[in-house]
């Protein structure tokens, strides 16, 4: 369960580096500058509650390396419901501040569905591949080649996005803005996923770095 909690740790840092990068780049763009002042306080309210959920998906993986019997389809399905649940209390958490926020289950089951699946399957093979390993970083790599791994990042980080943008949609925004709520989504989504490649290319260049060329002497 070590392994677990530090796999969880990492994907935190990822994704609060990816909340922290899409707000500076969101500052760049029209309209979602005029309305950043009513989004900001929503990304930065709900990528805790995404390392929350991630973090649960990545200890019961660890669960399941701990021998336990894995019946996928069951898990997959509690920890949908478990996420429903951290939505609950994060939704009770923020009702005094100034924005709403409503969940729109119809729009995001399918989209956090494909989220956890991705997330719990990455989770099983990296800890895995840690078992008898010291360091998380040589489990990465035996894992995934770079490029592999950096689309699985773009991957989950396209799911969040997704998953952001809904969320969006339910913003208070004033009233000058109110005509302009699908177009500002969209943009969001837009610059997320420019922000989530060139991340996750960064990420897997700093975790997973390519091989070097045969006869080439490896760094110290």
């Amino acid at each position: 369960m070590k392994r677990a909690k530090a796999l969880a740790r990492l994907n935190g840092r990822m994704l609060h580096t990816y909340s922290r990068r899409t707000t500076a780049a969101l500052r760049a763009a029209l309209p979602l500058r005029l309305a950043l002042p009513h989004l900001e306080p929503v990304l930065a309210l709900n990528v805790g509650k995404e390392v929350e959920k991630d973090t649960l998906v990545i200890l019961r993986a660890g669960e399941a390396g701990n021998g336990e019997a894995l019946d996928q389809e069951a898990v997959l399905t509690q920890l949908m419901l478990a996420t429903k649940e951290i939505d609950r209390q994060f939704l009770a958490r923020v009702a005094n501040f100034p924005v709403e926020i409503v969940v729109r289950y119809d729009e995001i089951v399918p989209v956090r569905a494909r989220r956890i699946k991705l997330l719990h399957d990455a989770a099983l093979k990296v800890l895995a591949a840690d078992a008898g390993r010291h360091r998380l970083r040589g489990a990465l790599q035996a894992s995934y080649p770079g490029d592999e791994f950096a689309q699985l990042l773009y991957e989950l980080f396209r799911l969040y996005a997704e998953e952001t943008r809904s969320l969006s949609r339910s913003v208070r925004l004033p009233r000058p803005l109110v005509p302009l709520r699908e177009l500002i989504a969209q943009e969001l989504l837009n610059v997320m996923l420019r922000v989530a490649w060139s991340l996750a290319k960064e990420i897997a260049a700093a975790s997973c770095p390519a091989p070097a060329p045969s006869g080439t002497p490896e760094p110290d």
